[in-house]
C-alpha cells in the first residue's frame, strides 16, 4: 500500500507568449486550452498528409507500407490517447466562443474519423448517456452486472458493445425521448459507415489502414478503460461516484492525457477543467476517506484493466493509497478490492425503473 505523498500530476498550463498564441486564445473559451490548439495543429499535419499519402494509387509497395506504419504509430502511440481526452474534454467544456462556434465541429467531424471515432457519437454515448445514468443499470455501458476481474465477462462486455453498442445507444435515446441526440448518434455512424464504404471502392487497402482499424481499436481502448475506470463498485451505493469509479493519481498517463487518472471527481463535476482535479482531490479527501474510495498511486487504467484480468491483486494492493489509514495490511486492501469487483445483481434496479 501507499501513503498519500505529493501530487506531481499538471495543475496548469503555460501562460500565452507568442502573438500566434494570444490569436488563438482569442478564439478560446478558455485560455487553458491552449494545449489542445497545438495538439489538433499536430495531429492535421501530420495524420492527414500521410492519410492522403496512403490514397496515391502508384505510390510504390514499400513507400505506401512505411507510410501505413508510420501512421499506425502516430495514430494509436502517439496521438490517440492525447486526441481522445482533448475530445473528451472538450465534449464536456465547449473549446471554441459561440461566435466561433463553428469551429467546435473541425474536432469531431474532421479529425475524429481519423481515429476511428464516428462523428458525434462520442458526445453522444459520454455525455448524452453515461454521465447522466452514471454507469447504472440503464447506463448502456454499465459494468455493474460483470464480474469485473474476469477476461470472460470482459469479453462479454467488448463484444456486446462492438456488435450492439449503436443499437443499444439509439434504443435509449428513444427510451428517454431525447430524439435530438438520437438523429445525432445515427447521424455520425451512418455517416461513417458510407464513407468507409465508397473509400473501399477508391482504395480499399489505405481505408482499412486509415478508418477501419482506427475504428476498431478505438472502441476496444474507449470500453477497456470504462471497464477499469468502474471495475470496483460498492453493492450497497452503487450510483456513489466515488464508490463506482477509481482515481489514479501520480502517473506519466495524467501529463499525456490531461489528468484522466482523475475519475471519481469527474463524475462529480463533469465540467471541471482538466487542470482543477488534482486540487480538487487534495481539498476533498475526508470524502474520499469517508467513502472508502479507490485510489491507485502511480499507475494508470490499462494498469488497473491487466492486474484486474491476471488476478493480480497484490499489485493493484501495492499500488493503493491508504487515505486516512483505513487498512492495516495488503491482504485486507485485496479483500476489500476483491469485494467491489463482484457481480451485482441489477433486477432490483431495473424493476425500480420507470416503464
Amino acid at each position: 500500500m501507499k501513503i498519500l505523498a505529493a501530487i506531481n500530476d499538471p495543475v496548469s498550463v503555460r501562460k500565452p507568449i507568442t502573438r500566434l498564441d494570444h490569436f488563438f486564445v482569442s478564439l478560446l473559451r478558455d485560455e487553458r486550452d491552449l494545449p489542445f490548439v497545438y495538439l489538433t495543429l499536430k495531429i492535421t499535419g501530420t495524420l492527414i498528409p500521410l492519410a492522403i499519402l496512403l490514397y496515391i494509387p502508384s505510390l510504390p509497395l514499400w513507400l505506401w507500407w512505411l507510410a501505413a506504419i508510420i501512421y499506425q504509430y502516430l495514430n494509436n502511440v502517439v496521438f490517440k490517447g492525447p486526441y481522445g481526452l482533448m475530445m473528451h474534454c472538450t465534449s464536456h467544456r465547449p473549446f471554441f466562443k459561440s461566435e466561433y462556434g463553428l469551429l467546435n465541429h473541425y474536432l469531431p467531424w474532421i479529425i475524429g474519423p481519423f481515429f476511428g471515432q464516428t462523428p458525434e457519437t462520442y458526445y453522444t454515448h459520454h455525455v448524452g448517456m453515461h454521465h447522466p445514468e452514471n454507469n447504472m443499470p440503464d447506463d448502456e455501458s454499465s459494468t455493474m452486472s460483470y464480474q469485473r476481474d474476469s477476461i470472460k465477462g470482459f469479453a462479454h462486455y467488448l463484444g456486446t458493445f462492438l456488435f450492439m453498442g449503436i443499437y443499444h445507444l439509439c434504443n435509449y435515446f428513444v427510451r428517454k425521448n431525447r430524439k435530438r441526440l438520437l438523429y445525432r448518434s445515427i447521424r455520425g455512424e451512418v455517416l461513417f459507415i458510407a464513407m468507409c464504404v465508397l473509400l473501399c471502392f477508391v482504395n480499399g487497402p489505405a481505408t482499412f489502414v486509415v478508418f477501419i482499424l482506427p475504428f476498431i481499436t478505438f472502441r476496444v481502448i474507449a470500453m477497456t478503460g470504462n471497464w477499469a475506470q468502474h471495475a470496483f463498485i460498492d453493492p450497497q451505493d452503487p450510483s456513489n461516484a466515488y464508490k463506482n469509479s477509481v482515481t489514479c493519481i501520480n502517473t506519466k498517463y495524467n501529463v499525456k492525457c490531461w489528468n484522466d487518472g482523475y475519475h471519481i471527481s469527474h463524475h462529480i463535476h463533469p465540467t471541471m477543467h482538466w487542470t482543477e482535479h488534482p486540487a480538487f482531490f487534495q481539498d476533498t479527501l475526508d470524502e474520499y476517506a469517508a467513502n472508502n474510495a479507490i485510489v491507485f498511486d502511480g499507475i494508470h487504467f490499462l494498469h488497473v484493466f491487466i492486474y484486474l484480468i491476471r488476478d493480480r491483486y497484490d499489485l493493484l494492493a501495492k499500488h493503493f493509497v491508504n487515505i486516512g489509514n483505513r487498512f492495516q495490511t495488503d491482504e485486507e486492501i485485496i479483500a476489500f478490492l476483491r469485494s467491489r469487483t463482484q457481480k451485482i445483481d441489477v433486477t432490483p434496479y431495473l424493476a425500480a425503473m420507470p416503464a
